[in-house]
């Protein structure tokens, strides 16, 4: 058990997301949204990794411990068939990074038949329904309102840290079936043991053991006595195998879940709803519009998601020759899908580099697409709706602060996130 004051050292520090991407060797200092977009716009494909194309020398993408040659995807086109095609493109490279291969058996590196069959066995858990019947009541909704608590009586409030950190983390570690006040301790175990926090091999090993501990701890009660809780729900579903026959998952199977689960779960929705509140509030008339109309509050998480995606840049690995939207990329080679463009093309969309609320309703790909499209999207956007329902009714005039620094989006190649979001909440 942590105290309070430790508790608020832990989320200023592990909710920062400039020093995130200092740690990881790829913060950035400039917005690189326009090289980007002038990079898809003189060729969809290009040889070289993102990195190199936008000429970043001494950043880090993933500590990849395999050489190879790089394409970067830079179009709609190309990323959205990249990421349908998981066997050609390939996901299995994920396994050529150490931080990867250190969570054990995990759904992010598998492609084909075995990524399906895995995944269908946590897939129930996390479908629309369920994220707004199941994991809504039992701790969203809670959550929410217990961090609104702290609000009351307030004129201002910093919600990068008192809202958007706070609630993904505590929702994602509850539903796994651990004790609240344990999220920040195991969040800042599992960064360190997959190499996101840079610490001495001797503390990265001893935070792996205790993240294996703490997960382990917690399976056996659940064998013995079931909760209402994700992993009880990986202990009683069936993997199916290839054969027609099923089998239950192995205890390392299930750390593999919760550790990539909670890993994506608290950084994800933390960086991508902060960005959602800024995007609403930096063009005062959407926060009012959407306070109005809360029909339209999902529609602004879905146009935040593709005009900023908190994670702009994903890799795969070619299996084989292909011909991607007119250009031969070989196999063997490493793939970036430069997200960040592809969701700005302007051949799919009018005015891409615009927030628009109002915007054409077209897929994008914030959330993935494809086998691996994000496997907590919808208890993500449940998250993102009911805190943003909670301060329209709570603090309808919310704005951001005048006086203090101006809000603005930092991190690094493969996490984007707000450097603050200052607020009068009055």
């Amino acid at each position: 058990m942590i105290d309070v004051e430790e508790e608020e050292r832990l989320y200023r520090e592990l909710f920062d997301v400039s020093n995130e991407a200092k740690e990881i060797g790829n913060e950035i200092h400039v917005d690189i949204v326009p090289a980007m977009n002038a990079l898809r716009d003189a060729a969809p494909v290009m040889p070289g990794s993102l990195q190199q194309l936008l000429h970043l020398e001494g950043h880090t993408i993933n500590n990849w411990d395999v050489e190879r040659d790089s394409y970067t995807l830079l179009s709609f086109a190309a990323c959205d068939r990249a990421l349908r095609e998981n066997l050609t493109f390939s996901s299995a490279g994920y396994l050529e990074t150490p931080g990867v291969r250190s969570m054990g058996p995990v759904i992010l590196a598998m492609t084909g038949d075995e990524h399906r069959r895995t995944r269908a066995v946590a897939q129930s858990m996390f479908l629309k329904p369920r994220a707004m019947n199941w994991w809504g009541p039992n701790w969203i909704d809670e959550i929410v309102e217990q961090l609104m608590q702290r609000l009351d009586g307030r004129d201002t409030a910093e919600l990068n840290i008192e809202l958007c950190a706070r609630l993904p983390v505590n929702v994602v570690t509850r539903g796994i079936g651990m004790e609240g006040r344990m999220a920040l301790v195991f969040r800042d175990h599992l960064l360190k043991a997959t190499g996101v926090r840079k610490v001495t091999r001797e503390e990265q090993y001893a935070s792996h053991i205790e993240v294996g501990r703490m997960l382990g701890d917690l399976i056996t009660l659940r064998r013995a006595e079931p909760g209402d809780d994700v992993i009880t729900g990986l202990i009683h579903n069936d993997f199916k195998l290839a054969d027609g026959g099923t089998r239950k998952l192995s205890d390392e199977e299930i750390i593999g879940f919760c550790r990539l689960v909670i890993l994506a779960g608290g950084g994800t929705t933390w960086r991508q709803l902060g960005i959602t509140l800024y995007a609403l509030l930096n063009d005062y008339r959407f926060w009012e519009a959407c306070r109005d109309d809360r029909s339209l509050i999902e529609a602004a998480i879905e146009e935040s998601a593709r005009w900023m995606p908190t994670d702009p840049v994903f890799p795969r690995l070619m299996t084989e020759d292909a011909v991607v939207d007119g250009v031969p990329v070989p196999a063997g080679v490493r793939i970036d899908m430069c997200l960040g463009s592809a969701n700005r093309d302007p051949s799919r969309w009018d005015n891409p580099d615009v927030y628009d609320l109002f915007r054409e309703k077209k897929y994008h790909l914030g959330f993935g697409l494809g086998p691996h499209q994000c496997l907590g999207m919808n208890v993500a956007k449940q998250e993102m709706i009911v805190a943003l329902n909670a301060l329209m009714n709570r603090f309808p005039n919310m704005r951001l602060d005048p006086a203090a620094p101006p809000p603005r989006i930092v991190g690094g190649l493969e996490q984007r996130g707000m450097s603050a979001i200052p607020v009068l909440l009055h």
